[in-house]
């Protein structure tokens, strides 16, 4: 117990007195993260609309395959992005490895199947006596898109909360594509694996209540969108 009190005073130090390797640990983690988190969450919430709306040939496997990457291990996307990465893999001429955008792109690749596969399933729950009741009143296809959208919008939201939450607190690609390397791309949890690898529990435990923080402030304000947009729904 006195450990997790000395992590837990350590860390508020850190964070009043200006820490200068924590601060740029720690925007740096913010910058991944937000970045990694939007892109999955532009590219996600179109694709999951789609494949829940749309109806083509093998549309149920293209469904069951987004939906089995919900389990795909991250250390797993860290090895496949770090070879298409390296210096004699197929992206290796634009010398990627070990740096901030390999984190955001092993990131995304982890976050964003969550956030349409999520949406998807949103979308699917929506009733579709009301879109034909509309499509009878004269609704053309993005007024019809939008309705949707809006219907699933508590889905969508949790889908977010679900492709940060993925990603926020990933280590094994994050350790694989990137390096942990100091002022390059060590991020908040990678930060902790080193320090616990270390010895430093103190300073792991401070390390890892900053980084429950920041999660729960993100979580926080998208759950708030959440209960705010189900009042007014």
């Amino acid at each position: 117990m006195g450990l997790i009190w000395q992590g837990i005073v350590q860390a508020f130090e850190m964070m009043i007195y200006g820490d200068r390797e924590l601060y740029q640990i720690a925007w740096l983690t913010v910058q991944v993260t937000g970045t990694a988190t939007l892109v999955s969450i532009f590219l996600g919430i179109p694709l999951g609309t789609l494949l829940g709306l749309s109806a083509f040939p093998g549309r149920k496997v293209v469904q069951s395959l987004l939906n089995s990457t919900l389990g795909l291990p991250p250390v797993v996307v860290g090895l496949w992005v770090s070879l298409l990465l390296w210096r004699s893999g197929p992206l290796g001429f634009l010398g990627l490895m070990y740096t901030p955008t390999a984190l955001v792109i092993a990131q995304v690749v982890i976050a964003m199947p969550r956030v349409a596969a999520l949406t998807m399933a949103g979308v699917m729950q929506v009733d579709d006596a009301v879109s034909a009741q509309l499509a009878g009143m004269g609704a053309n296809r993005w007024q019809l898109l939008w309705l949707v959208i809006r219907e699933s919008h508590l889905s969508i939201i949790a889908a977010c909360l679900a492709g940060f939450g993925a990603v926020v607190a990933e280590v094994g690609a994050a350790m694989a594509v990137g390096g942990n390397i100091r002022g390059q791309t060590r991020i908040l949890s990678t930060a902790i694996v080193l320090e616990v690898n270390r010895g430093n529990f103190d300073l792991a435990l401070a390390l890892s209540f900053i980084l429950m923080t920041f999660s729960y402030v993100v979580a926080m304000v998208l759950t708030f969108m959440q209960q705010r947009r189900y009042r007014g729904a």
